[in-house]
């Protein structure tokens, strides 16, 4: 990694974050002396060139000494560390204004000699320089004249001098703050830029995170359907070879029909061809459903035998549902009749509260809704559930059926 940084003279910002103090430190100076070999590489490689052109060999004086500190060692002084140093923005600051001075003052020196040389120019014509023989000869009063004259002048040019210098100082202060406000100005513009630039850098990180949090979520959830669509597979495949090579015990006998119950005596079969809405407001139409398609299928009762299931319940809302399940343990379901589609909900008591799945029954098979293994039946359903979870996170695992209330049978409608 090192070696890397000092080919590229480049390190990134999350990786120097990691640092501390006294790695930064042996870095810079790491850095440093790359820098220095590879200018002395770049001296001498020059070097080799004009002596085979024959040239005048260049001596070169250029060298560089580290300053030592008191324990002998490279002397590095870190900005901010020290008590006494002054601010990076306070340093900028000052730095800026004395720029801002430097050139106020350079324009005022360019701009006061300009002033001095059209002074000159006006006031050179006028002064009358006139040797001691010519003062004699003139007049007392042409003298006195010319005396008062020559005062007035420079008056004047004393006059106009001091408005030229107040001009100039003027001018040099305006200029000086004009200076300062523009360094000001990019220096909070290139701030500004280096803001935007870390937010973007910032947001690119955190959408480069969830996209891989995504790919992560969906390679792990595409794992456990095949891992349970496999499951599914053997423990059909196992169910079909028991049945074919028949069982350890001899099949029971049919059932006789149970008592205040219509059921058909036809074989069982699914009924092809219906096409029926997926939802209904009337509870009419649901149980109108459940006589004509599903009672026939016997989804509601327990395997080879033909008493009904004791998950199994009638068309119940969300809140009784849970009230039933509240006086068993966690890992308690049940099984009900939707109050508003043409299907099944299963409830599920978990340690976090009640959770409540929907189940398809519709192209002649059973799921949960958004899974992709379809069952036979509900008891395939539930007996799948009693060993994988319901979801891939939620390690759900169906424990104890819930049944009904005692004296009450909440599915009697279903049935008469």
């Amino acid at each position: 990694m090192l070696q890397q940084i000092l080919k590229d003279m480049y390190i990134e910002p999350e990786l120097l974050a990691e640092l501390n103090e006294e790695q930064k430190q042996v870095l810079f100076i790491k850095m440093r002396e790359e820098q220095v070999r590879r200018w002395k590489e770049r001296e001498a490689r020059l070097e080799k060139e004009e002596a085979k052109t024959m040239k005048p060999k260049k001596v070169s004086v250029k060298t560089v000494s580290w300053m030592k500190a008191s324990d002998s060692d490279v002397w590095v002084w870190v900005m901010g560390e020290h008590p006494d140093d002054k601010p990076y923005d306070q340093i900028c600051d000052e730095i800026m204004a004395e720029r801002a001075a430097l050139q106020a003052q350079k324009e005022a020196e360019e701009l006061r000699a300009k002033k001095e040389a059209e002074l000159e120019k006006r006031f050179s014509g006028i002064y009358i320089e006139k040797d001691e023989v010519a003062r004699q000869e003139e007049a007392r009063k042409a003298a006195a004249l010319e005396k008062s004259r020559q005062e007035d002048l420079k008056r004047r040019e004393e006059e106009e001098r001091r408005k030229a210098e107040e001009e100039v100082r003027r001018l040099k202060e305006e200029r000086a703050q004009q200076i300062y406000m523009n360094l000001k100005k990019v220096e909070t513009h290139q701030k500004s830029q280096d803001k935007e630039e870390q937010a973007w850098q910032d947001s690119l990180r955190k959408s480069k995170a969830a996209d891989q949090r995504r790919r992560s979520l969906a390679k792990q959830t595409r794992e456990d359907h095949r891992r349970r669509s496999i499951k599914a597979l053997e423990s059909g495949r196992v169910a079909a070879m028991t049945k074919a090579f028949g069982e350890e015990k001899p099949a029971l006998p049919p059932k006789p029909k149970p008592r205040n119950l219509t059921l058909t005596c036809e074989p069982i079969h699914r009924r092809t061809g219906v096409r029926r809405s997926l939802s209904s407001s009337s509870q009419k139409d649901i149980i109108r459903w459940f006589k004509e398609e599903q009672l026939s299928l016997r989804v509601c009762f327990q395997d080879n035998d033909s008493r009904i299931a004791p998950w199994f319940h009638g068309i119940i809302s969300c809140q009784e549902a849970e009230d039933l399940l509240s006086k068993g343990g966690s890992g308690s379901f049940l099984v009900r009749v939707s109050e508003r589609l043409f299907g099944y909900v299963l409830s599920y008591k978990s340690p976090d509260g009640f959770k409540h799945f929907l189940i398809d029954a519709t192209d002649n098979c059973y799921m949960l809704l958004g899974d992709q293994i379809k069952f036979a039946s509900l008891g395939e359903l539930l007996q799948y559930h009693k060993e994988e979870p319901l979801t891939p996170s939620g390690g759900e695992l169906l424990l104890h059926a819930c049944g009904q209330k005692p004296g009450t049978l909440d599915y009697a409608e279903l049935f008469t």
